[in-house]
């Protein structure tokens, strides 16, 4: 199996639709890149993000990207379970992004998730990020929609452990929640890195549509 480095990656921009959605998704990738390469710029941007998990936001934020040397975090407040009534006003904000970063890698929402925010944050990563090496996250959920992604990243039993108690710590406000626990994030993990081989315990999926080589 043909294996890459994080040591080409000099621009990373973080997309997340809510303010638990990039640690979620890639948290664990991220641990790992900025570890592996401290002098990354990080780009990360939550889109909705209101009342006590604004500050949740930024807690896990400063937490997941502990170490890089170069970090910029912006935290909008656009409607949760609304995006696509708001899509002009989100449009907007990426259109800026696009002018303003040029990363070389981006984390996005997967296109196919049941999640109408998530889609949208998905969509428009695609319309503005056209020509860049774009990986869609998954997050699991009740509606079930995971799928097979095509792109594993295996992560330390350290690092998986590391992204869990992080998100358990900094989105108090969510513990409530009956899938909200760090079994639910190892869990995944687990099966992903199942799917790495026999050498590997915990990975984490993504789904890349169009990579160049």
């Amino acid at each position: 199996m043909l294996q890459f480095g994080f040591h080409n990656v000099r621009t990373l921009l973080c997309l997340g639709a809510h303010s638990d959605d990039i640690e979620i998704g890639c948290g664990g990738t991220i641990l790992r890149l900025v570890r592996e390469n401290p002098q990354v710029k990080v780009h990360w941007v939550v889109f909705s993000s209101q009342g006590p998990r604004r500050a949740e936001a930024s807690l896990s934020a400063n937490l997941f990207l502990k170490g890089a040397a170069h970090r910029k975090v912006v935290i909008h407040d656009f409607q949760d379970r609304y995006f696509p009534t708001q899509w002009g006003d989100i449009k907007k904000c990426f259109d800026e992004l696009g002018k303003t970063v040029s990363p070389d890698l981006v984390f996005t929402h997967r296109r196919d998730d049941a999640h109408q925010d998530h889609r949208v944050v998905a969509e428009l990563t695609w319309c503005t990020f056209r020509d860049h090496c774009v990986l869609e996250y998954e997050i699991p959920k009740y509606e079930g929609d995971l799928g097979n992604p095509n792109v594993l990243v295996p992560l330390s039993e350290q690092t998986a452990h590391t992204k869990a108690q992080h998100i358990v710590e900094a989105f108090a406000s969510q513990r409530d929640k009956h899938w909200f626990s760090a079994e639910t994030f190892l869990s995944l993990a687990r099966i992903r890195g199942l799917e790495c081989g026999p050498r590997q315990k915990f990975a984490e999926g993504f789904y890349g549509r169009k990579i160049t080589l």
